[in-house]
């Protein structure tokens, strides 16, 4: 439930992000389990991000760094 909790709280700072109140570059801080580095590939009309086999299922945060 407080997982929940928090990702609608997410939701609710994406969206105020989306306002266009951020300019430039920002910081975040983000607690979790894992982490990798990754370039996005294109996929037809998006990108893709391929992730282990093991995070399927979990939740996972894309923070665009450049």
């Amino acid at each position: 439930m407080a997982n929940e909790k928090q990702r609608k709280n997410d939701l609710v700072s994406s969206k105020e992000a989306d306002t266009g109140r951020t300019k430039g570059r920002v910081k975040f801080e983000v607690y979790g389990e894992e982490m990798v580095e990754k370039q996005v590939k294109l996929s037809g009309n998006s990108g893709r991000v391929y992730l282990p086999p093991d995070w399927v299922g979990s939740w996972v945060k894309i923070i665009r760094i450049d």
